[in-house]
């Protein structure tokens, strides 16, 4: 996707019309302009220059993005930050203060004078003259705001009309009319009637016309600064990087700028400091803070051959490593662009707000005028008729309907980022929400990806350092997993001689010093050296039904004893399929293993569907199949994994995956926590919520206040609105939406210990014991899986049910969970726990 900048927009219109034009020019496949960000994303094979020409022709201003402004080439988020730069606060700041000194004059002459008596200098003290420096002011600041009659203007010429087009003809009209009456005035001062001459002052509209613009002005400062704020995530993950890195020339360490580190080269990290570019550890042991990438705060611990990310933190020992990527190569410059081209692509629910704003200047000019005629037509004169067309010239916004999806589009995206949670694509941001089934890849998914001990079997004296001399001297999987627990036990080694690896049996060797033969293998191989007790074979049988693979080992003729090694299950991997489940998700799991391996895993993670026997090119087939019967995410890590996650509606890579997985994803969670998969629904969830949000009260905004500014509520309540009141109004609209996105920043994706429920028993002696808790929270708490909640009404009708049940304490409903948990005195019958609900027209699909 090719990225530009685009000046002059002004609102929804005008972002309608440049997709428009842009999307007319051979070549183009397909095209999304950012109002927030006033950019625009290009897909396709069209000349640049002919894009340009297209969009400036449409009456606006676009450059290629790494041509935009002076951008310091050294910096490789340069076009980023350049792009995201708030360039319209200062300038709108400026032309506000101006304007604001100048209108109190104007007001103070128009308003304080003629209506509340207010001394003026003697010079002013007759109709014309005050009627003239009201003209002059209102010039004045009309030519301050004047980009909105530059603007608008251009926009009627290129046959768009936009928001700019709406202020101008309110404020224009006001003006026009002003100076009619202004004329009107002369013929009476020469004609000697100064009473009709004062007459006529107060039916001015100087101060309209100068107001609609100022307060105009204030509006697009104030979306300017809460506009800037849904960018706040992106620009933090920006100062992330650092500036200067060490590097390692002939021996010595040189502070250099970043860009002087190349793929390849040493570089030095003490403690404290922040990794400059991504790179493998080559020297040194210590932890990492890896928050600002993946969103957990706990510190990692790294050794040689390990991995690190540019802007993380080494917490504690020194460290030097080989770079691996450098500039926009790095991990924080993939997550930085992929963050920002999420937000230059557009929702499909944004195409609601774009059909609206493609009609709505031209509908609203439309409204004006009619509303004009109507009123001239039931006898008002032109005056009041111009005020109730100009009021709904200005209190018009298509600026709310335009910015409802892209700032909580933005807002989304980053308070994922801070979360290690990436969306590729706003699509993907909406549709990960809307999955009603998860296919979870085992290996590496499921589980860690690489195999551990599970259980020891001991018989002999120094079983374990017989196993770990041996096995240290191997590169099987296996034999890494054993020397792992071996070190984590501060296991000690003998030296080997004579070592020898039989291909798929065991290994065998020598203890130096000494004539003793120590062996490890499978059971068939081991036989050779030793006989195994039968207590250990029954023991054998149970742990291979179990699908793991166990290693038996001997010493001169004696069996020593048996570990048992296998890919066990992440430690949250449990809870966030309990999770997916209480969100009314279905889970299933997919893998190559037999059925009795795949069942076990599948239990001991909570996953009620399990598909094995899949071999990698049958993936894609599953999640074809799946993707039949509701919408499908799949959640994979391997190379093999990548065709599936395409295939599916929404693809999820684990972040500690392969490349190819990752590429072929919509989603990336960069913790390779499966409880990101739970956070990345919610966070969909909440954001499409909070455009909906947006849409609403954008759309409900000028549904209610068009007709008040037309006068249709003056003859059923004697409503009318100034066009002042409705400039303010207008202002006002598009800083609330913007202020309503911000609210996702206070979304929790990750649980805390805060969130923890300690239930205490009493004993009989009165103290406090917490034996035992877990069962008594157990036996007195029950939680039903819930659907049809939308509301928080709706979890009131459920709580209000349920804890009129005879031994319900307590009940809490939540309709983003879609669950109910419930305390009890005594056991409660799930059937009329049910029953309760489902008579409130809910539907319970589990209770546990």
């Amino acid at each position: 996707m090719e990225q530009y900048d685009v000046t002059g927009m002004s609102c929804a219109a005008c972002q309608a019309h440049v997709e428009k034009a842009v999307s007319g020019v051979p070549g183009v496949e397909s095209c999304s302009v950012s109002l927030l960000t006033n950019s625009m994303g290009v897909e396709g094979t069209a000349d640049p220059e002919e894009i340009i020409k297209a969009v400036e022709d449409a009456g606006y201003g676009a450059s290629l993005r790494r041509e935009a402004g002076s951008i310091d080439t050294d910096d490789p988020y340069a076009a980023e930050k350049e792009a995201l730069k708030d360039k319209e606060t200062p300038v709108l700041k400026k032309r506000l203060i101006s304007s604001v000194m100048l209108l109190l004059v104007l007001m103070y002459l128009s308003m304080g004078h003629s209506m509340l008596g207010l001394p003026v200098p003697g010079i002013l003290d007759n109709p014309m003259a005050l009627g003239i420096v009201q003209m002059l002011l209102s010039l004045i600041i009309m030519f301050i705001n004047r980009k909105f009659f530059i603007s608008g203007g251009k926009s009627v010429m290129h046959g768009a009309p936009n928001m700019d087009t709406l202020v101008a003809m309110g404020s224009g009209i006001s003006f026009l009319w002003s100076l009619y009456v202004l004329l009107k005035m002369t013929g009476s001062v020469s004609a000697g009637d100064m009473d009709a001459a004062h007459h006529l002052l107060h039916n001015l509209y100087f101060e309209s016309a100068a107001m609609i613009v100022t307060l105009i002005t204030i509006g697009k400062m104030l979306e300017a600064m809460s506009k800037g704020k849904t960018t706040d995530a992106l620009k933090g993950l920006m100062k992330l990087a650092p500036e200067t890195a060490v590097k390692i020339v002939d021996g010595k360490e040189v502070t250099v700028h970043i860009d002087e580190i190349s793929k390849g080269d040493i570089f030095a990290v003490r403690p404290g400091e922040n990794i400059p570019v991504d790179g493998v550890i080559i020297q040194g042991a210590t932890a990492v803070d890896e928050s600002a990438l993946t969103g957990e705060s706990i510190p990692v611990d790294k050794k040689e051959g390990d991995t690190v990310s540019a802007a993380t933190i080494n917490t504690s020992g020194y460290i030097r490593a080989r770079a691996t990527r450098v500039g926009r190569d790095t991990t924080l410059a993939q997550i930085i662009r992929m963050v920002s081209d999420a937000s230059a692509t557009k929702a499909p629910i944004a195409r609601i707000a774009d059909r609206v704003s493609a009609v709505f200047v031209p509908g609203v000019i439309v409204i004006a005028f009619i509303t004009a005629c109507v009123w001239m037509a039931l006898g008002k004169d032109l005056g009041f008729a111009l005020e109730r067309a100009i009021a709904v010239l200005v209190i018009s916004c298509p600026c709310a309907l335009g910015l409802a999806t892209p700032v909580a589009i933005m807002v989304g995206n980053g308070v994922g980022a801070r979360n290690g949670i990436l969306f590729k694509t706003s699509e993907a941001l909406e549709m990960t929400g809307k999955v009603t089934q998860i296919a979870l890849d085992k290996t590496g998914t499921v589980t860690k990806g690489k195999p551990e001990v599970t259980d020891a079997q001991v018989y002999g004296k120094d079983f374990m350092r017989a196993a770990y001399s041996l096995e240290k001297l191997s590169e099987h999987p296996i034999a890494r997993a054993i020397v792992e627990y071996a070190e984590e036990n501060d296991v000690s080694s003998y030296g080997i001689s004579g070592f020898r690896s039989v291909a798929g049996n065991g290994l065998t060797g020598i203890i130096e010093g000494t004539d003793i033969r120590i062996a490890g293998g499978s059971p068939a191989y081991i036989k050779e050296f030793c006989e195994i007790p039968e207590e250990l074979k029954d023991r054998y049988e149970e742990l291979t039904k179990e699908g793991k693979t166990c290693v038996f080992f001997s010493e001169d003729g004696e069996c020593l004893g048996m570990l048992a090694v296998s890919d066990a299950i992440k430690p949250d991997s449990r809870e966030a399929i309990s999770e997916l489940e209480d969100m009314g998700i279905e889970t299933v799991m997919l893998t190559g293993d037999n059925e009795v391996t795949a069942r076990r895993i599948a239990e001991e993670a909570g996953v009620k569907k399990v598909i094995g026997n899949v071999l990698p090119d049958g993936k894609e087939k599953v999640i074809r199949e799946l993707c039949g019967t509701g919408k499908t995410a799949m959640v994979g890590d391997g190379i093999n994994d990548a065709p599936a996650l395409t295939r599916a509606d929404i693809g999820i890579a684990i972040g500690a995956g392969t490349d190819i997985a990752i590429d072929a994803a919509d989603v990336v969670l960069m913790n390779s926590s499966l409880m990101d998969a739970c956070g990345a629904i919610h966070l969909s969830r909440a954001t499409v919520r909070n455009i909906h949000e947006n849409l609403f009260w954008a759309f409900f905004y000028n549904v209610l206040l068009i007709p008040l500014a037309a006068g249709v509520y003056t003859g059923l309540l004697g409503w009318t609105m100034n066009p002042m009141w409705g400039a303010a109004a207008m202002s006002i609209s598009s800083f609330c939406v913007c202020m309503n996105a911000l609210r996702l920043n206070l979304i929790r994706l990750k649980k805390s210990d805060e969130n923890l429920n300690i239930n205490f028993v009493e004993t009989e002696a009165g103290e406090e014991d917490n034996t035992d808790v877990g069962k008594e929270t157990e036996a007195m708490e029950k939680i039903i899986s819930v659907e049809g909640m939308m509301c928080e009404h709706c979890e009131a009708t459920v709580v209000k049910a349920l804890e009129k049940l005879d031994g319900v304490e307590s009940a809490e409903a939540s309709h983003e969970k879609n669950q109910a948990v419930v305390r009890l005195s005594h056991d409660v019958d799930d059937d009329l726990l049910k029953k309760a609900i489902e008579d409130r027209d809910y539907k319970v699909t589990g209770i546990r």
